[in-house]
């Protein structure tokens, strides 16, 4: 088998490129925009003093420590993810700040040979949408559990639903091509924008009392330039700006425009829609 055709091969090849890089350059502004929906998802996993987690997709580990001062000194959080770049930065945060409960894996959690029942719970924040085979995903990582364990991750909604990237988007389109039409349940951030998709998902790789909770909330909270900065990087937007780097200054204007009219007291704020994603292992 070639590498090209290793499952996950694209998504590896970017988050160990461009997506890891500019995830590690924007990390602070990026943690700041996304901590509070993950703060969500972490109060509905409830993690509890000695538990053993994974933290999948955990990036740059910001949700990697959080959790880890859950589980306490007597406990231990892995987190594991595809993206050197971003575990590089992760490790330097554990050692930064002297947490010594956590370790990091380069893995992916679709293939990666985990032990039989290690964790008491697993967790993630927009890590888990990125699977070529999500249905393969889900059921090694329940074989993960231990039985009567606890998942609880978030992931976003629809595009429509989440301004603070459909309005940026829909700013810039004056100017560029259209991207061509996403192929429905592609890898993606939007992959589990679809309950009865994710619900097929997870019933099919063995979980139980699967709950789907939506959460609207505002996403935001950096600065006007910071802001268009984050918008021209990430997110669909940046995704199109990739593929037409020339058109980056023609738009920049424009995003500022728009992004400046959700200003509120120095910090811009938009709508963001999650679903806020709970099961069990039987």
């Amino acid at each position: 088998m070639s590498e090209t055709t290793l499952p996950n091969a694209d998504q590896a090849a970017f988050w160990n490129d461009a997506g890891g890089r500019t995830w590690v350059e924007l990390n602070d502004l990026l943690d700041h925009q996304i901590e509070p929906i993950g703060h969500r998802a972490l109060e509905a996993l409830a993690p509890r003093s000695g538990e053993r987690l994974l933290d999948v997709g955990c990036g740059c580990g910001q949700t990697t420590l959080a959790l880890a001062e859950r589980v306490g000194p007597t406990g231990q959080v892995t987190g594991l993810d595809i993206s050197a770049p971003m575990l590089d930065l992760a490790r330097r945060r554990a050692a930064d700040e002297g947490v010594g409960n956590v370790r990091f894996i380069a893995a992916d959690a679709q293939t990666h040979a985990f032990q039989a029942h290690a964790f008491d719970a697993l967790f993630s924040r927009f890590g888990v949408m990125f699977f070529d085979d999500p249905a393969t995903a889900f059921h090694n990582l329940r074989d993960a559990l231990a039985p009567g364990g606890r998942l609880a991750f978030v992931c976003w909604r629809a595009l429509a639903e989440n301004a603070w990237m459909s309005t940026p988007l829909q700013a810039a389109l004056r100017r560029l091509p259209p991207p061509p039409p996403p192929t429905p349940g592609a890898p993606g951030p939007f992959a589990f924008a679809d309950r009865d998709r994710v619900l097929a998902i997870l019933g099919s790789a063995g979980f139980a009392d699967i709950g789907l909770e939506p959460v609207n909330m505002p996403v935001g909270g950096n600065s006007l330039e910071d802001s268009v900065r984050l918008a021209l990087r990430v997110g669909p937007l940046g995704a199109l700006l990739r593929e037409n780097p020339e058109a980056a200054p023609k738009v920049i204007d424009d995003i500022r425009v728009v992004l400046s009219s959700r200003l509120s007291d120095g910090a811009v704020w938009m709508d963001g829609a999650v679903w806020v994603v709970t099961a069990r292992r039987p």
